[in-house]
This record gives C-alpha cells, sequence and structure tokens, in this order.
C-alpha cells in the first residue's frame, strides 16, 4: 500500500500532481490532429500557428459599385464646371469584390456620376452609358480594397493556443487554408459510484439518490475543451469498481472515480486506485473538497502507459469545485492553452462568515452594486447544495491560515457572471418569502435582476443601515403597538429616509406532516413531549412572532422541544417537517403547499419591502417596480395560499426618522 496523506495544502497536492504528470510526459499537448476547417472546428484548439497562404485580398478589389477610373483624369471637376469620362476608354463599370483594371486607381460610386447617352441625354443604362458626368475631382485608391488589406501572405493568422471562435474560420479560410492542425481533445470518464445512486428520471424511493455528479462533471469538462464519457453507475462492490477503472484505463487519458455518500465509498475508492497503481494524495485542504484522491493508474498496455486518476469527493458541490481547482488546468494544459482566469471584483463582504485555519475555504456568495458599493452577500455553505453554485454571481476563496472574513471587508470574487449582469443586480436582503422567488423571475422581464439572501427581517434592516442592499423583506411586529416595521425601521434606521412599500398581507401558522398526526393545533400544543419543532433564527421575523405570542401566553421557550434547533427560510422549515426531522414549524401557508403539508393558520402579519428613498426611483430598480404591476405576475402569486396581495406596491408609510 502506498502512503496516503491527509490534508495537505492543495498548492502542495498541485505540485505532487505536476510531478507525476511530468513523469510521465503528460505535461504538455498530448497530440495534434489534422482537420478540415469547418463549423466542427469551432472551440478547437489550434496546436501550431496559423500562417497566411495567400493575401487578402489577394487582387486590388472595387470596394463598392462603380466606375474605375484614373484619379487624374477626373481633375478640375467641380459642381460649376462638371467633366465627362467616356466610357471604355476613360471610365468603365465595375461591382463590389470586382479586379479593379490595371490602369485605373479609384472608383467613383455609381450614386455620384450621371449616365449619359452618345447624344449627352440622360441615359436609362446606368451601368453601360456612353459617358459618365462627375461633379467633383477623386482621389488616388479611393474607393479599392488593396491588394492584403485584410490578410497579406506569411503574416501570422492565429497563434498556437488559440481557441478557434467562428470569425477565426473566417480569417483562416480567407488566407487559402483548408486544414489546420490542432490538440487532441483529452478524454476523460466519469464512473460514478453508490448503491444509493439512480439514473436521471427515475422514480426516486426513501434512501435513493439521483446520480447528477457525472452529468455536471461531463458539462464541465466539455467547456474545458475536453471529451466527457459518463458511465453507468457502478454499485458500491470493489470488484466491480475495479473492473470499470481497468477498463477506463485503457481507453482514456484521465479517470474521475466520483464516489457516492454511503458509508465505505471513498475507501473503496483509495483501496481500487491503490491496486490498480498508486495513491499519492489522499485529502486536500480546501473547503468543499476535502476528500480528493489523485493517484496514477498502470494502464495494462505493453507501454506501460500511467494516466492520472481522480477520487472526486461525492457531494456535488465538491465535486464541482474539485473540477474547477485541479481537472480543468491538467486539461488547458494538454489543450495547450493559456490558463484561463475569470474576471475580478472587489467587493464588500455583508456577514461576518468563519474559516478552517488550515484549508483554503471557497465562499459562494451572490453579488450586486449598491451606489458605488459592490456587496457579496454568502449563500449556503454546505457541500451538497447545488443550487449555491447556480446562485452564485461568485467565488471568495478565504487562504488557508486566515480564519474568516469580517463583515464589511473587501474581498477579491472571482466572477461566476459577467460584469454587466452585476451592475444591474438588484441586491435583496432580509427576510425570506417564496413570492419574491416569483417576482425575481418577472423582474427578467423587465430587463433586470433580483437576487435574495436570506437573513431575517432584523437582518435586511442592518444590511440596508451598512449599505448593502436595495432593499429588504420584513415583518416585524412590534409587541408594544402590535404594528408592523415600522417602529424597527426608526430605530434601526436612524438618519436613512425610506419607504415602506406594501406587498403582503399573510398568514402564519404551523406546518405540519399530512393529516396533521399529532392534532397540532395552537401554540400550546408545542410544549407536549412528543411534539418537536423547528424554529427560524434569531431575528426572523417569524421568530419574533413566536416569542410574542409565547409571551402573551406566558409559556417558556424551555419548554418547546426543538426551540433552539433553527432554520432560515420558511421552505427549509417545510423541509424539516416532510423529512419528519421535526413534527412543525411556524411559516407561511406557501411554503406548506410546494411540499404537500398541511397547514394550520393562526396568525395575520403584513409583509413589507424597505427600500431607502435614494433607491426607489433609480433606473436600478425600474425593472422592480414594473414587476411589482406586472398583471401576469399578480396573477400567478394569486394563486399561492394565505395571501392577500391587495397591499402590493403602495406606499405604506414615508420615515425619515
Amino acid at each position: 500500500m502506498g502512503v496516503y496523506l491527509r490534508d495537505i495544502p492543495a498548492i502542495e497536492a498541485q505540485r505532487l500532481l505536476e510531478l507525476k504528470l511530468k513523469a510521465q510526459s503528460l505535461w504538455g499537448v498530448l497530440g495534434v490532429e489534422t482537420i478540415p476547417l469547418d463549423e466542427n472546428a469551432t472551440g478547437r484548439v489550434l496546436a501550431e500557428p496559423v500562417w497566411a497562404a495567400m493575401s487578402s485580398p489577394h487582387y486590388p478589389s472595387a470596394a463598392m459599385d462603380g466606375f474605375a477610373v484614373r484619379s487624374t483624369d477626373t481633375d478640375g471637376a467641380t459642381t460649376t464646371r462638371p467633366l465627362e469620362l467616356k466610357v471604355g476608354k476613360e471610365a468603365i463599370y465595375i461591382d463590389t469584390g470586382d479586379p479593379v483594371p490595371e490602369w485605373a486607381d479609384a472608383v467613383i460610386p455609381i450614386e455620384q456620376v450621371e449616365s449619359l447617352t452618345s447624344d449627352r441625354e440622360i441615359s436609362h443604362d446606368i451601368r453601360h452609358p456612353a459617358f459618365i458626368c462627375i461633379r467633383s475631382a477623386t482621389v488616388p485608391w479611393l474607393n479599392i480594397r488593396p491588394m492584403g488589406e485584410d490578410i497579406v501572405a506569411s503574416q501570422l493568422v492565429q497563434p498556437s493556443g488559440r481557441s478557434l471562435r467562428a470569425f477565426d474560420l473566417g480569417a483562416i479560410a480567407a488566407c487559402g487554408i483548408s486544414q489546420i492542425k490542432v490538440a487532441r481533445r483529452p478524454r476523460i470518464a466519469i464512473i460514478p459510484t453508490g448503491d444509493e445512486l439512480v439514473p436521471i428520471g427515475s422514480s426516486v424511493k426513501t434512501g435513493e439518490i439521483i446520480e447528477y455528479n457525472s452529468l455536471v462533471l461531463a458539462a464541465q469538462i466539455q467547456s474545458y475543451g475536453g471529451l466527457a464519457t459518463r458511465f453507468p453507475i457502478v454499485r458500491d462492490n470493489f470488484d466491480q469498481i475495479q473492473q470499470a477503472v481497468k477498463e477506463a484505463a485503457i481507453h482514456y487519458d484521465m479517470v474521475l472515480l466520483n464516489a457516492g455518500s454511503s458509508a465505505g465509498a471513498e475507501d473503496y475508492s483509495a483501496a481500487v486506485i491503490q491496486s490498480l497503481g498508486e495513491v499519492f494524495v489522499h485529502g486536500v485542504a480546501v473547503r468543499p473538497g476535502h476528500p480528493v484522491i489523485m493517484g496514477m493508474l498502470n494502464t495494462g498496455t505493453k507501454s506501460e502507459r500511467q494516466i492520472p486518476i481522480f477520487g472526486v469527493p461525492g457531494y456535488p458541490v465538491s465535486a464541482a469545485l474539485t473540477n474547477e481547482i485541479f481537472i480543468k488546468p491538467i486539461i488547458e494544459r494538454w489543450l495547450g492553452v493559456y490558463p484561463s482566469q475569470p474576471p475580478q471584483l472587489e467587493a464588500i463582504m455583508t456577514k461576518k462568515l468563519t474559516s478552517p485555519a488550515g484549508d483554503d475555504d471557497y465562499i459562494r456568495v451572490i453579488v450586486g452594486k449598491v451606489a458605488e458599493r459592490v456587496c457579496a452577500a454568502p449563500l449556503s455553505r454546505g457541500a451538497g447544495v447545488i443550487t449555491s453554485l447556480t446562485q452564485a454571481d461568485g467565488l471568495v476563496l478565504v487562504p488557508r491560515g486566515k480564519q474568516g472574513v469580517e463583515a464589511g471587508e473587501k474581498v477579491l470574487v472571482n466572477l461566476l457572471r459577467p460584469v454587466t449582469e452585476i451592475n444591474r443586480t438588484i441586491l435583496a436582503i432580509g427576510s425570506h418569502d417564496v413570492s419574491l422567488d416569483i417576482l425575481a423571475q418577472y423582474v427578467t422581464r423587465w430587463n433586470g435582476r433580483l437576487v435574495s439572501a436570506n437573513v431575517g427581517s432584523l437582518g435586511g434592516l442592518l444590511a440596508i443601515k451598512r449599505g448593502e442592499a436595495h432593499l429588504a423583506g420584513s415583518h416585524l411586529l412590534d409587541p408594544e403597538t402590535g404594528t408592523y416595521n415600522i417602529s424597527y425601521i426608526e430605530q434601526y434606521l436612524p438618519g436613512i429616509e425610506i419607504l415602506l412599500v406594501g406587498f403582503a398581507l399573510r398568514t402564519q401558522g404551523l406546518i405540519v406532516l399530512p393529516g396533521n398526526p399529532q392534532c397540532i393545533t395552537e401554540i400550546e400544543d408545542l410544549t407536549r413531549p412528543e411534539v418537536n419543532f423547528i424554529n427560524r433564527q434569531s431575528g426572523a421575523g417569524t421568530r419574533v412572532l413566536l416569542d410574542y405570542e409565547l409571551k402573551k401566553r406566558s409559556i417558556a421557550p424551555s419548554l418547546i422541544k426543538g426551540y433552539e434547533r433553527q432554520e432560515f427560510t420558511h421552505l427549509a422549515v417545510a423541509a424539516a417537517v416532510a423529512s419528519r426531522r421535526a413534527s412543525c414549524g411556524l411559516g407561511i401557508a406557501a411554503a406548506a403547499q410546494a411540499l404537500g403539508l398541511d397547514f394550520v393558520p393562526l396568525f395575520e402579519e403584513e409583509y413589507d419591502l424597505v427600500v431607502p428613498a435614494q433607491y426607489y426611483d433609480t433606473p436600478i430598480l425600474k425593472p422592480f417596480r414594473d414587476a411589482l404591476s406586472d398583471q401576469e405576475f399578480l396573477s400567478q402569486v394569486a394563486k399561492l395560499q394565505g395571501y392577500d396581495f391587495s397591499p402590493i406596491g403602495k406606499i405604506r408609510a414615508q420615515i425619515h426618522a
């Protein structure tokens, strides 16, 4: 057995990988192919530079329809003293792209001449008159494309390492080239393993997981320029996994062994690799992505060739980031392209985060420009939360040795979206509501983009105070007055003019299992010993409402089993109930409806949008304002249970504390 290294720094793992690949002559272009120049060449990488075989154009040509002339023959022509030139002797008609006669050095556009007959009458045959009349002189080489205007023979047309675009194909063809030499595309085998995995499209039972990691990995590899092959799912059986890897090693340049999440899957990966070659890295200090395995496989061929193999973590975010951090650079090296660098943007982190001191920590963030500040709000950090990548605008790397990021600290964001999208992003930070997710869809119709970070109502007000959000959803109940939001705005946002925009009246209640098997009907039932509650986080409007109702009833939170367990959205509470991690949770009817749960209505509340007045009438929020009155949006949210959207878009209050 080989040496197992755990949690080594990423830079050390990459150094070891480079040494192993160099030892197998795998630290450069894998091979060269000659292919025809056609549309299939798009995206291929040139293995050799392309030099022009001929000039383009390869002769002087007319830049427009008109008459070829000697420029000296036009001297003296003016509006008051026009000149006549005899066609066939002093002028000849040519179309755009036609060769210019050797004796001519200019082309007069057809619309700038008068066509005349031999009797000096207007000629109806404008292309073949007897004479042309001109009223201005021309200059040498006017309206003529000179030979080599675009490309000169022997000129460098494209360097090696260029990934060919549609325009590049045209330039290569124009200089007389019909075949090109390109880097052979690396062939990557992806082998998913795990007893719990089922193919995409399967009817999923409890304990089964749809296998989509290989789909994501393959799509990434295709985007890098490689050729990916997804193998059928292999069960957690050493011999079966070993056989699949052995077959892949013969036909492919690299193998990705993607472990499932069942117990022992990672051990199978390491043991299989070790049995067919060597493991030289087992664990990299990167989050997400800790259990990465790196090894070299014996291919079983006479050449005793070895190829790299990676044990890719089963969690989807870890798998995707492993691909991006370790595998993409190898594919780029094999294709001979320059290492790509994502666009970067400096931003202010909106929330304090802690990171393991010994790991490189990749944080997924959404990004928006609020006034003149670019703000980055962190998304869920779970390695299994694939939506944290689909929603992410970028990644923030917290390097090992640094134990986190402070709120308000400047960070460098590696962007996953164009800056143009960031500049039109409306950043909503605050309380979660499913109708905001629907609103985001309609904001895009008005050429905007709405993204949300769910930190609770109070967290949203604090984000507004720090200038980190364009708006915040809020439903904070004042226990003294029974009113919503206004007193909190006055308390937390002094000196900021705020427009409180009505959004919805909604019903809060208890989300319970179908049929309500424990007969939970009121707040008092939460104290029953068999009831297992799931709460919202401190600062959430729902948490404030619960604490208000408990105080009214003189119920101590300590009497509620699960009071300290918390989730950050209504849908997360519903998911906790649906998965039977909890008997019930306080939330909105739409969340129960989404997951097929029952709902016990208890309270009516106001859900408003807190918007700084300085942003409300600006172009960035215009798509938001337009979407609020979009009739299709209004009809869509009207289908949600437990809502009254009559207040939507109305200014409930203008507050300047």
